[in-house]
């Protein structure tokens, strides 16, 4: 049989009433095949009796015969239908939860297909069917499944929800507009999920773009956590070495006292020593005598005793122990003289230990900078890359935009900073005069201000041979050693730190410290006047080894 003429056949099995298989069917005296419960009702509910196919009006209700053969081919049909149906749903599959079932199936429920508007059913694949051939079910309005099919039925018309409200920003059914919604924007349900399906797809890319931003944050912050890591690890490492070797140095100072007591100690002591045997000496004489004085008292010969006499006063013995003492050693004051040469021992390898690790620290940070040439002050020579500066004897004739400083003879880098740590190192041999720092973006340029963190400047000076000053508000002069040939300039935005070393030296010159940044930060240059020469030599950015 044909696919055609086999839907054509199971059609006809199918109630023009219910549209489903017959039950019970019974035959009218036009010939039509109904259902025997809905045949009965429907002429229970309407005015006349008529055939719902082909409108017969009865003058009195018909009696209904049993269609005999036509019984027991719908039973054959059904128990084809069932076997069919029960071989389909073997291969369908079984809902599972979050999934929407078939409302029909009983027993074993089979995941939905479809579901219908109309019915507010929802069908799998072998209860669909009759909504696929069946010609009255055809016109019913198939969805994807979904759950609560009632919320898309008009609460107060009974009919589904096909249009929307733009006024109430609602949906609405056919009837809506007539009544409660008149005179409102309305506009079929399509039209208005097409608008905001098209809005759906601007807002999803607007989320991503959200997604996106917040998954280089983290990447950005995961950055910043290994950094933080490895800056704990090498300060971990840093604090071992440097504690390790002041611990040595603790313990060498403890070992050196402890040696210079124990040496007086054992030098008194083997002064003693020398007295006491000396002493004993003496004494084992003095018996030896005093045994020779008792036997020759007991002499009767005139002629010995007298001559033995004389022979005891000649060996008397003639050391006097009256002004022999043993002094202890005196060890005031050896603890406190050895602590303080344990502290300036310790200063100075505490400075040795830490300035050379310091100075990497800040160094892994270098920043490549280059000269400003729209902020120089006209006074000033810039080099054609950027990396070097000096003072000319000779204005020159430039636009005085609101960037270039009129009043200081100085220049700014181009790079700014306002996150994180950054680093420069600039030459400063042979001048006399110079001042380095950084100044916020926002500084008065055109006026005679204080060079002061107050005023926005973090600035290190050399006013005149050795002596050199930071402009911290008030000013405060700095004393070094050593007289830096390169100059390292270090921020960190984040801790307000601003330092300043002496490179070759591997010092700290002075550091800004508690300081509260705003905007960007912009490295400040300035090689002061020429001086008739003597100030000749220009400031030079270096590469940072």
């Amino acid at each position: 049989m044909s696919t055609a003429s086999c839907l054509l056949f199971e059609d006809q099995f199918r109630c023009s009433i219910c549209l489903d298989v017959f039950t019970d069917p019974v035959s009218t005296s036009c010939g039509h095949n109904f259902c025997k419960n809905c045949i009965t009702q429907h002429w229970n509910t309407d005015d006349q009796c008529q055939c719902p196919l082909c409108k017969e009006t009865f003058t009195k209700r018909p009696e209904l015969h049993v269609n005999t053969l036509f019984s027991e081919m719908v039973a054959q049909f059904k128990q084809s239908a069932q076997q069919k149906a029960s071989s389909s749903s073997s291969q369908q599959q079984v809902s599972t939860p979050g999934e929407i079932s078939c409302d029909v199936c009983t027993g074993t429920k089979l995941k939905a297909l479809k579901s219908c508007l109309v019915c507010l059913v929802s069908y799998c694949e072998t209860h669909l069917e009759p909504h696929l051939t069946a010609s009255g079910l055809k016109r019913h309005q198939l969805i994807d499944p979904v759950e609560n099919l009632e919320d898309r039925i008009c609460k107060k018309h009974d009919k589904p929800l096909e249009l929307f409200c733009k006024t109430d920003q609602t949906c609405v059914c056919t009837l809506c507009p007539v009544s409660d919604h008149r005179m409102h924007d309305v506009v079929p349900l399509r039209d208005e999920y097409k608008k905001k399906k098209a809005e759906l797809g601007k807002t999803e890319a607007e989320i991503q773009q959200m997604i996106l931003k917040r998954q280089l944050k983290i990447k950005e912050i995961k950055r910043s956590v290994d950094l933080c890591e490895k800056d704990a690890d090498r300060e971990i490492a840093e604090g071992v070495q440097v504690f390790t070797a002041l611990k040595e140095s603790v313990e060498r100072g403890l070992n050196e006292l402890i040696k210079m007591i124990e040496g007086k100690q054992r030098r008194t002591q083997k002064q003693a020593e020398g007295f006491i045997k000396e002493l004993e000496q003496e004494i084992s004489e003095l018996k030896k005598r005093k045994t020779e004085v008792k036997q020759l008292s007991h002499s009767e010969d005139h002629l010995q005793l007298l001559q033995c006499i004389q022979s005891l006063k000649a060996a008397r013995l003639s050391k006097d122990w009256t002004g022999v003492i043993v002094c202890p050693p005196s060890y005031e004051g050896t603890v406190v003289r050895a602590v303080s040469q344990l502290v300036e021992t310790l200063n100075i390898e505490m400075k040795r230990l830490v300035a050379e690790p310091e100075m990497k620290r800040v160094q892994q940070y270098a920043v490549d900078v280059t000269l400003d040439p729209e902020t120089a002050n006209p006074y000033l020579i810039l080099s054609d890359d950027g990396k070097q500066v000096k003072h000319g004897d000779v204005k020159k004739h430039l636009p005085d935009s609101p960037k270039r400083f009129s009043r200081y003879i100085c220049v700014l880098g181009k790079q700014s900073f306002s996150s994180g740590r950054s680093y420069f190192e600039v030459q400063v041999k042979e001048k006399t005069g110079w001042a380095l720092g950084v100044a916020r973006e926002s500084v008065n340029r055109k006026g005679d201000v204080p060079l002061t963190p107050q005023d926005g400047y973090w600035t290190v000076w050399l006013i005149k041979a050795n002596e050199y000053i930071a402009l911290a508000g008030p000013t405060v002069r700095l004393s070094l050693k050593s007289r830096p040939q390169k100059v390292g300039v270090f921020v960190d935005y984040e801790e307000g730190v601003v330092s300043f070393y002496d490179v070759d030296a591997a010092a700290l010159i002075y550091s800004f410290t508690g300081c509260a940044f705003t905007g960007k930060l912009f490295p400040y240059f300035g090689p002061c006047a020429n001086n008739g020469g003597k100030n000749s030599a220009p400031l030079i950015i270096l590469p940072v080894n």
